[in-house]
């Protein structure tokens, strides 16, 4: 069967499905949307976010780019969040790392010139800002630490985004994550939590 016809088949009966088990499902989801959390996360498509979450369609709001970036230069991401805070009013942000990035283990070994290279730039930056504590670790334990690493350093630039700072000079929300999923077990670790008061520990 062609991988295409494939999928569409596959969305015939899901559709048919969830009408059988809730008639009024895509009704509500067409009356529109209201998600408690933006999920920020990688591309990887072994990261499946409302799998790894066990969430519905509608309750997470989703971007994902090559390693889980948050730039600054990125137009896409930073609409994604104005929209998500200012229209939707997440509570929560939640920027998701994976152990076995490929988009890290790139910068970590220095990706080919191109836009990659480019894109992955802000990683390899924090590979360097690190490299004394990383260089005595083995190759894996170096490339689990700098994803963590990373995806810490995307909440902390998250929070300097105008959007947030003004979200939090106004009120208590949203609250920023940094997890890490892995792999190997399927497990979320939480690495940091972030709000108007700094530093939280909500487990």
């Amino acid at each position: 069967m062609n991988p295409a016809r494939r999928l569409l088949l596959a969305n015939k009966s899901w559709a048919q499905e969830r009408r059988a088990i809730d008639p009024e499902f895509f009704q509500r989801l067409a009356a529109g949307q209201q998600p408690e959390f933006l999920w920020i996360s990688c591309s990887d498509s072994r990261v499946p976010e409302t799998q790894l979450t066990v969430t519905d369609a509608g309750e997470l709001f989703v971007h994902r780019n090559v390693a889980n970036l948050v730039r600054a230069d990125d137009t896409n991401v930073l609409c994604v969040i104005q929209y998500a805070i200012e229209a939707l009013k997440v509570h929560h942000v939640i920027v998701c790392g994976h152990y076995g990035c490929g988009g890290v283990k790139a910068a970590m070994n220095g990706a080919p010139p191109g836009r990659l290279s480019h894109w992955l730039a802000p990683v390899a930056e924090i590979y360097q800002k690190h490299r004394q504590q990383l260089d005595l670790l083995t190759e894996d334990e170096r490339w689990a630490k700098l994803v963590e690493l990373n995806t810490v350093e995307q909440v902390h630039r998250l929070a300097e985004t105008d959007v947030i700072r003004n979200a939090w000079a106004t009120g208590v929300y949203p609250y920023l994550h940094a997890w890490v999923y892995s792999l190997p077990d399927g497990l979320i670790q939480p690495l940091l939590t972030l709000s108007p008061k700094g530093p939280q520990n909500l487990l």
